[in-house]
């Protein structure tokens, strides 16, 4: 991948991270993109999320702990906005 590219898909999660969540920190970007795999792995291959999460049930209850944050922080998003 060039570096070009690169650039422009890190543009593309920052807005995204925005419009999400109402800010994009490296944090939190670094968060939505993790959510945003693992949730597109899920839908698209849930035998392979299946087995990740049996293997390492930590990192199971953190993803689930990082998609209640990012829910939580979309809710208060919206709320604001209304």
């Amino acid at each position: 991948m060039n570096d070009q590219l690169k650039e422009q898909l890190d543009g593309l999660l920052e807005k995204y991270t925005e419009l999400l969540i109402g800010e994009a920190s490296p944090e939190l970007k670094e968060k939505v993109e993790a959510w945003a795999l693992y949730s597109f792995i899920a839908k698209s291959m849930p035998p392979l999320v299946k087995h990740w999460n049996e293997t390492y049930p930590d990192a199971k209850e953190e993803m689930k702990t990082l998609i209640a944050e990012i829910k939580t922080l979309n809710e208060e998003m919206r709320s604001k906005k209304q």
